[in-house]
């Protein structure tokens, strides 16, 4: 089916590690700034919140575009483009903010933490 990507971030580093087939769909459908609970990724009492992520083509996740469409968007400096001179503006694409099957990469960052340590929950993962 899906095969995700994770890149958990706490404030003391962050971890990376991919999810397969049964844990992937609980990530379907979700969207950017909900929580996940931290039993889909096997570290219980954890909480996470999606804060992004990008599609197989590489383009970022971007909150304020609903849905799961990839789309052009004429851009500032901001997100997803930083201006070199003031008041420059480009036309970059970016992809919804809905989790899909052309979702590669998800960031999720830590809401509440758990009873063990990030890095003892998925050393030997």
């Amino acid at each position: 089916m899906v095969e995700f990507k994770l890149v958990i971030s706490d404030r003391e580093k962050s971890i990376a590690r991919t999810v397969g087939d049964p844990q992937s769909a609980g990530f379907l459908g979700k969207r950017i700034g909900e929580s996940v609970g931290g039993e889909l990724l096997g570290a219980g009492g954890y909480t996470f919140r999606i804060s992004g992520g990008t599609d197989k083509s590489g383009f970022p996740m971007r909150p304020d575009l609903p849905g799961a469409r990839q789309t052009r968007l004429y851009v500032g400096d901001g997100f997803g483009f930083h201006a070199p001179r003031r008041g420059m503006r480009r036309r970059r694409t970016f992809r919804g903010n809905t989790i899909s099957e052309e979702t590669v990469q998800i960031n999720l960052d830590v809401d509440q933490k758990g009873p063990k340590p990030l890095a003892e929950l998925f050393a030997a993962a």
